[in-house]
């Protein structure tokens, strides 16, 4: 193969990779738009509200948290499936997990915290994962080594969730930090991955492992800005 070849092929490959990046990231603000519309659509509904502030507490919390993990999981699988409509349903399905699960936190937002407090987690969720997206797309350095620290650093913030529930205390504002910490791991793994390990035609599966951890990200930032509110 001549040096003619060698660059086209190069150049073509490099526009491949441009596309699935900018497809990808359109899908990860897809997600949040469509979060955005079912979240507001959902809080609107009373008595899903009512039932949902009603599985705040102990076990029943603690259940439906299982329930998000099976929907989650289960949407996750989809989305790398080969069929675009398969992988568009996990997409939907992962979306509107995360919508039921945020609706108790947000409603306490709206109504009980400072109208800037949603804003201001929003805010700062989104400049965090734009500077860790960035940071991870342009360093050279491959953060796949995250990936048993994060699953280890999960296991154990379940297994705290769980206790708190059972056993009745508050895991405070250091859990909140550790979970960010965590968060913020995950979107370097996940952009890492992006970048080094993803096929072209994985842009869907890759935008929901984005959003997921925007969204864990957002969730404990609203809660630390709720707890000094």
């Amino acid at each position: 193969m001549n040096q003619q070849n060698l660059f086209l092929e190069a150049t073509t490959t490099e526009e491949s990779r441009v596309v699935f990046y900018r497809k990808t990231y359109m899908h990860v603000a897809l997600a949040v738009l469509l979060f955005v519309a079912v979240e507001y659509v959902l809080l609107q509904i009373d008595p899903l509200v009512n039932f949902m502030l009603s599985l705040t507490e102990g076990y029943l919390w603690l259940a439906l948290l299982g329930g998000f993990w099976v929907a989650s999981t289960f949407a996750t699988n989809l989305s790398y499936k080969l069929d675009k409509s398969a992988q568009y349903a996990g997409l939907f399905i992962y979306v509107l997990a995360e919508a039921i699960i945020f609706v108790p936190i947000l409603y306490f937002a709206v109504n009980y915290s400072s109208p800037a407090v949603l804003n201001q987690a929003a805010s700062l969720t989104a400049f965090l994962f734009i500077g860790l997206s960035a940071v991870a797309m342009f360093s050279k350095k491959d953060f796949s080594f995250l990936r048993s620290i994060l699953t280890i650093g999960f296991f154990v913030a379940i297994g705290l969730i769980v206790a708190g529930l059972l056993f009745g205390f508050n895991l405070g504002l250091w859990f909140s930090v550790g979970m960010i910490l965590l968060a913020a791991g995950s979107i370097l793994y996940q952009t890492s991955q992006l970048k080094n390990h993803y096929q072209p035609d994985q842009y869907v599966g890759a935008a929901v492992g984005l959003f997921a951890a925007l969204m864990t990200m957002f969730w404990y930032i609203l809660r630390i800005f709720m707890s000094r509110d």
